[in-house]
C-alpha cells in the first residue's frame, strides 16, 4: 500500500484531490492533508510517504522551496497547479508527474501509472543492491518482480533470444529480460561454467561426460547438454 500526503494552500482543493484519490484506495492511501508549508516540513517527514502531492503556488513558501527546505526527502513528487509554466522546474527534481487544476482523472491516473513504476524500479534496485552484498544469493528481476535465488539451487540459465531462463533444481523456471553474457559474469566462479553459446551450468550438478567432439553432459534432472569443443579441454580441467 502506498502511503501520500497532500500539501495545498487550498483546502477545498487537497479535499477534491483526495476524493478523486478515492478510486485508487487498493493501492494508495492518503494519510496526510496540509495547507500551510511551514507546518507541513516536519509533520511529512514523520509520515514516512511514498509521494507527495505539492502545489506550486502557495503564500509565503512555494513548492519549490518546501522542497529545498526539507533537504533530502526519498518520497516521489506530483505537482498540481494552476499554472503550466514550472514544468521545466518539475522535470529538473525528476517529478513523477505534472498535473494541471482541476485534476483530469485520466491524467491522476497516468500519473498514478508512472508512480507505481518509479516506485517499482526504486524498490527492485534497492533490493537488487542490497543482494549484491552477499554473493550467496542472486536477484532476477522479472516482470512479476524481483526473485531472489540461491545460487546453489541453480542447475543452469539458458538463452532465450535476448532473454535468459534460469532453471531451479525445484524445476522452477525464470525468465529474465537480460542475455546469457550479463549472467555468465556474475556467475564467474568455481561453480558455474558456460559450456556453449546457449547454456550455464552448475558444475555441482553433473552426473556424466559422455565422450564425443565436444562430448555431452548429463545433469541430474536428466537433461543433455552438448559441450562445444572451444569448451571441452576447460571443463574437463574443472570437472576433474
Amino acid at each position: 500500500m502506498l502511503k501520500a500526503a497532500i500539501l495545498d494552500d487550498e483546502i477545498r482543493g487537497s479535499k477534491l484531490l483526495a476524493h478523486k484519490l478515492d478510486i485508487f484506495e487498493d493501492e494508495l492511501q492518503v494519510v496526510g492533508i496540509f495547507d500551510e508549508p511551514a507546518k507541513a516540513l516536519d509533520a511529512i517527514i514523520g509520515l514516512n510517504i511514498d509521494v507527495l502531492f505539492l502545489d506550486v503556488e502557495m503564500p509565503g513558501m512555494n513548492g519549490f522551496q518546501f522542497l529545498e527546505r526539507l533537504g533530502t526527502f526519498n518520497f516521489e513528487v506530483i505537482f498540481t497547479t494552476a499554472y503550466d509554466s514550472y514544468t521545466l522546474d518539475a522535470l529538473r527534481i525528476s517529478a513523477v508527474d505534472y498535473l494541471l487544476k482541476p485534476v483530469d482523472q485520466e491524467d491522476l491516473q497516468t500519473a498514478i501509472t508512472r508512480l507505481r513504476k518509479r516506485v517499482a524500479e526504486k524498490l527492485m534496485y534497492k533490493t537488487i543492491k542490497s543482494t549484491k552484498k552477499s554473493s550467496n544469493r542472486l536477484a532476477l528481476p522479472t516482470a512479476e518482480g524481483v526473485y531472489l535465488v540461491e545460487k546453489s539451487n541453480i542447475l543452469r540459465v539458458e538463452a532465450m533470444s535476448n532473454y535468459s531462463v534460469f532453471l531451479l533444481i525445484d524445476a522452477k523456471k525464470i525468465v529474465v529480460s537480460k542475455t546469457l553474457k550479463d549472467y555468465e559474469n556474475v556467475l564467474d566462479d568455481e561453480h558455474f561454467m558456460r559450456i556453449n553459446r546457449s547454456v550455464i551450468i552448475n558444475l555441482d550438478y553433473v552426473v556424466k561426460y559422455r565422450k564425443g567432439d565436444g562430448g555431452t553432459l548429463e545433469l541430474s534432472d536428466g537433461s543433455e547438454i552438448e559441450v562445444s569443443p572451444q569448451k571441452k579441454d576447460l571443463l574437463l580441467q574443472r570437472l576433474f
